[in-house]
């Protein structure tokens, strides 16, 4: 679970049910829609926080005072007796040469955002390809989630390779009808359900972009997760591309920050581009810290949380089953990294009701995370399996899946 207050603004959410301001009940007043989202949200919080068991604690959701003491844990990743950074230097160094020799590239440069660390990287490769369309899936984050910065922002022009809930195939990108300069692969593709492609769909996939003479950049905020799935180093997976953005916090618990890496000249160019954008701040070391720590104790974990996904998973399917829900999708069906989604007909709202219930009455909280809209009478949800998962045997979750079922009926017999 990388989520709650994160996750609702990420997708536009304002409470625990999935809904956004366009699909509320149009009978419903909008003053007792806010009150419900608020009330809803503020339950699911307490109902996180009060729990027991759950499958995923990340930091972040921590309070200020847990924040704190887990940098003071970090005081072994670096010389605490060093000089503080500033505009980059020292720790910060550090970081960026620690995470381009872990992706095997010649260089890296920090950035505050991810955001700001991609647009950064493909209108350097514009200007050095000489063409300012960037291929993309449409569910790409930059395409969901940050209101055109692209082409508002940094004047590229996104070219939609697919909107299929599936990786770009090789043959999409070589008959595209469009030009481009640069093709971007998010890696693993979150919002189809953290899905990766084979390591051999992914090489033609590359290979296919080199035939058009397009350079190939990974928005890989998760990519610390797709070893398992591909088999292979972080170093042999990154080698695939020119240029790499992983994020610090989304896997490794850091307190916020990306890196982008690739050959020395683009990163050296990059550097410039993230001072003009307001990106080159004064003091980081909080966040370096954290991601240096994030690299030595989560990083090793990655794979085994990935493993214990799939037993999760597979509870999963076998606990609805015997519960005999009329219809249920675990997606993908075996995880390709540790998070995926749960799909369930039900409205969002009656699902959210029902996993703040089991929380309150059982300090179990088998999910988590908001409930979203897939549909008439559909919705999802996204699991994680971190550290805290792993105590979860298959019946563990099984037998949870029985107690939310009961949830289930209570809430339906609510609305």
């Amino acid at each position: 679970m990388d989520d709650t207050a994160d996750q609702d603004q990420h997708h536009g959410r304002a409470d625990g049910t999935g809904r956004t301001d366009h699909q509320e009940d149009p009978a419903e007043n909008p003053a007792a829609a806010e009150e419900r989202r608020t009330r809803l949200r503020e339950r699911r919080l307490a109902a996180y926080r009060s729990a027991e068991r759950v499958l995923s604690r990340p930091a972040y959701l921590g309070t200020l005072r847990e924040r704190l003491a887990d940098l003071e844990q970090a005081r072994d990743v670096h010389d605490l007796d060093e000089t503080s950074d500033m505009y980059g230097s020292g720790v910060v160094e550090a970081l960026e040469e620690r995470t381009a020799a872990l992706l095997g590239k010649e260089a890296a440069a920090f950035f505050p955002t991810g955001t700001m660390a991609q647009q950064v990287a493909l209108r350097c490769w514009a200007a050095r390809t000489g063409d300012r369309a960037v291929a993309l899936h449409a569910l790409a984050h930059p395409e969901v989630h940050e209101r055109h910065a692209f082409s508002q922002v940094s004047g590229l022009r996104p070219v939609r390779v697919t909107s299929e809930p599936r990786q770009p195939t090789a043959d999409e990108v070589r008959d595209l009808d469009e030009s481009f300069g640069t093709l971007m692969l998010e890696l693993p593709l979150r919002d189809a359900g953290f899905l990766l492609p084979t390591w051999q769909e992914l090489t033609d996939v590359v290979a296919a972009a080199r035939e058009r003479d397009a350079v190939v950049h990974f928005d890989g905020a998760r990519l610390w997760e797709a070893t398992e799935h591909f088999g292979r180093p972080l170093a042999e997976i990154a080698d695939l591309a020119d240029s790499v953005y992983v994020s610090l916090y989304k896997s490794l618990e850091g307190l916020g920050g990306a890196v982008l890496a690739g050959p020395a000249e683009l990163v050296a160019e990059a550097r410039t581009w993230r001072h003009r954008y307001g990106g080159t701040v004064f003091q980081q070391f909080p966040t370096a810290l954290s991601a240096l720590a994030g690299l030595d104790r989560e990083l090793p974990r990655l794979p085994s949380y990935v493993r214990h996904a799939r037993v999760v998973a597979a509870a999963l399917r076998e606990g609805f089953a015997a519960a005999g829900l009329p219809w249920f999708r675990v997606h993908p069906e075996v995880p390709h990294t540790h998070e995926f989604q749960v799909w369930l007909p039900y409205d969002a709202d009656v699902l959210a009701e029902a996993a703040v219930l089991q929380g309150e009455a059982t300090r179990t909280l088998l999910f988590a995370r908001p409930w979203d809209r897939g549909g008439p009478g559909l919705a999802f949800t996204e699991v994680t399996v971190r550290a805290e998962g792993l105590e979860w045997t298959a019946d563990d979750v099984r037998s949870a899946v029985v107690g939310f079922a009961a949830c289930l009926a209570e809430a339906c017999a609510r609305t």
